[in-house]
């Protein structure tokens, strides 16, 4: 026997051991590392034989190449934990060292520590090689603006269509799973409710592979970056994200604390992915502005580019008229309507103060802000208990649903929008939809949606140019008149387009718009 063969048939009689010994795992714990053993050999290569030593054989064979994707699969499927970049680097290390029988070994009988030292059924594993969606914030929440928004209009039309896997994360955020029935509901609707009888949430793990995953919203959590990062940069799967803004970066003063270095970290992971699909074109070019930082680093990035968000005309329903007449009309007086989150950003704080100034100078309306409170909403809080103090016609609402909402944008005079920064301001878009004027912001892209007609445009630093704009559509008919045909006269782009070019970016790799120049 020449030194060559007995060199593998020493190889071979070691996996054959190994997969005794895995042939021989007690209880749920053992079928769980069969499982998943199964679940890697044929996602390595499909039609793999059903013999435990030949799954061994193969993985050990795949793993033993040094291959990136390899050891970042069989870390995913067989710890059922999407690894960072350091367990992958580990692996790697360790095969190139003693090759890859010890470490997949080792990987293969951890769980009967597991089993020793806990009481939890393991979840099994799925390797998922169609498009997987990532909605875990979504799904956890009943709101209905801003990211949320565009997330539901969006992969609600997906599911309705087309094959997608709707995700979330597990409890420590270190793997991906499917939503249950209840999380799903919410995820598509934003009514979510408790688990109906019979109803159970998913135990299986989701591995993407060789299929695509969709991020539509924002993932700020370190250790769900951490493993998006690794996930982008070593899996065989095509990787695209929604693009939402850069504020934290670029307008760092109006955010929270730590929020900024969440936001950092989240860009790391973006590196690795395929493409960004910016929300405005004003959003695509602070992107690609980040991409041209990478080059430093000898990273090239992700490509970028621009699927703007729609501006879709609502059918305005009776029942929501009703019920927005009732809550946010005050007697006979016109009124401005402000939606979005109470923070700095938003710039409400502002507004506040030039409805103080258009008031003292005998204008008559009211003001409602609609949106929760968020970080650092202390002093608007308190100036608008001030004003509500002094008899002023000002108030904010909260838990405001998509009817009472469109029934609140047809009956305003107005809709006053003056961020400091946005990655789109869906509020300035669906109130020019239902033909309502609006005054924003004459920059970034809330200056890009004015294009189109139907509003007024201020610098929103400029308090009396703010105050101005109020007090021109407040009183000003004419004024008043010619924005609201601009708006009722936009051309309308809806979500089903939005839906259909966002699909075709990020899952199918094709897209008319935008530059990664």
């Amino acid at each position: 026997m020449t030194a060559g063969t007995t060199a593998v048939a020493a190889r071979l009689d070691s996996a054959a051991r190994v997969a005794r010994v895995v042939d021989g795992l007690p209880g749920a714990w053992g079928r769980a590392v069969r499982q998943r053993l199964g679940a890697l050999a044929e996602a390595l290569e499909p039609g793999s034989g059903p013999a435990t030593a030949d799954r061994v054989g193969r993985v050990e064979q795949a793993l033993g190449s040094g291959d990136g994707p390899a050891a970042w699969l069989t870390l995913a499927v067989l710890t059922a934990e999407l690894p960072v970049v350091a367990d992958v680097q580990r692996l790697q290390r360790a095969v190139r060292l003693d090759g890859a029988l010890p470490p997949l070994r080792s990987l293969l009988l951890r769980p009967r520590l597991g089993a020793l030292l806990s009481r939890a059924e393991p979840a099994e594993v799925e390797v998922c090689s169609g498009v997987v969606v990532d909605l875990a914030h979504t799904a956890r929440t009943d709101l209905a603006t801003g990211i949320q928004r565009v997330a539901r209009e969006t992969v609600r039309r997906w599911d309705a269509d087309r094959e997608v896997v709707l995700a979330g994360w597990t409890d420590g955020l270190t793997a991906l799973r499917r939503l249950d029935p209840a999380e799903r509901r919410r995820a598509l609707t934003g009514r979510g409710g408790t688990r109906a009888a019979g109803e159970r949430a998913s135990g299986a793990v989701l591995v993407p592979w060789r299929g695509t995953y969709v991020l539509p919203e924002l993932a700020p959590e370190r250790e769900r970056t951490l493993r998006l990062m690794a996930m982008a940069r070593f899996a065989e799967c095509r990787t695209g994200v929604v693009g939402l803004d850069c504020v934290p970066i670029s307008s760092a003063e109006t955010t929270d604390a730590n929020v900024s270095e969440a936001f950092a970290g989240y860009l790391a992971a973006l590196r690795h992915v395929d493409r960004v699909a910016g929300i405005s074109e004003a959003a695509a070019a602070e992107f690609r502005g980040w991409t041209r930082m990478l080059r430093a680093i000898g990273t090239a990035g992700p490509e970028v580019r621009a699927v703007p968000l729609p501006a879709e005309r609502v059918a305005v329903t009776e029942g929501g008229l009703a019920r927005a007449r009732t809550r946010f009309l005050v007697a006979d007086l016109p009124m401005l309507l402000c939606v979005g989150t109470a923070e700095p950003r938003k710039n409400h704080l502002a507004l506040l103060h030039a409805a103080e100034t258009a008031w003292r100078a005998g204008h008559r309306f009211s003001l409602s802000f609609v949106g929760g409170h968020s970080w650092s909403s202390e002093r608007f809080v308190g100036r608008l208990a001030q004003l509500q103090a002094q008899g002023r016609p000002v108030d904010s609402h909260r838990g405001v649903d998509d009817e009472e909402l469109w029934g609140a944008y047809a009956l305003a005079r107005a809709v006053v929008f003056p961020s400091l920064h946005e990655g789109f301001g869906l509020p300035v878009a669906e109130a020019l939809a239902v033909g309502t004027p609006v005054v924003t912001s004459a920059h970034g892209s809330m200056a890009e949606l004015a294009e189109g007609g139907g509003a007024l445009l201020v610098d929103p630093r400029d308090d009396g140019a703010l105050a101005r704009a109020l007090s021109a559509v407040v009183s000003d008919d004419t004024v008043h008149e010619r924005l609201r045909l601009q708006a009722v006269r936009r051309p309308e782009r809806t979500w089903a387009a939005y839906a259909d070019e966002l699909w075709s970016c990020l899952v199918d790799g094709r897209t008319d718009r935008g530059s990664d120049a």
